[in-house]
């Protein structure tokens, strides 16, 4: 089974730090984009970061210079280190990637189950 599990999350003050972590695992053979969408309550999802299989990166502009995004390519994990957390980056954070994978040969979206990162104020 392809799948993405996330780590980390949690609750932190605002001004602070959290790491989230995410790994592919199953039958890939290569992943094309990795990032990082959120939703907060009653807002849609949206992308924060992105990271392509070259290294090339993108972010949305209310995270820009906070937030780093960064992916381990033999690993087929990326990671979002976020500094400098303000109560709008409460949200549902989730991973996704865009992966080849076998049996049979096909391309897929994956998506992780989602955690939950709250900054309070």
């Amino acid at each position: 089974q392809v799948q993405l599990v996330e780590f980390g999350g949690g609750l932190v003050q605002a001004g602070g730090s959290l790491r989230l972590s995410c790994a592919a695992s199953g039958s890939i053979l290569r992943i094309n984009d990795m990032g990082w969408y959120r939703q907060a309550p009653g807002k849609q999802r949206e992308l924060v970061a992105a990271v392509s299989s070259g290294g090339s990166t993108n972010y949305a502009d209310s995270v820009k210079g906070r937030f780093t995004i960064s992916r381990d390519n033999a690993k087929n994990t990326v990671n979002l280190q976020m500094n400098s957390l303000k109560p709008e980056d409460t949200a549902v954070y989730y991973c996704n990637a865009a992966a080849w994978v076998t049996s049979p040969y096909r391309k897929l979206e994956l998506w992780g189950q989602g955690t939950l990162v709250t900054v309070s104020s």
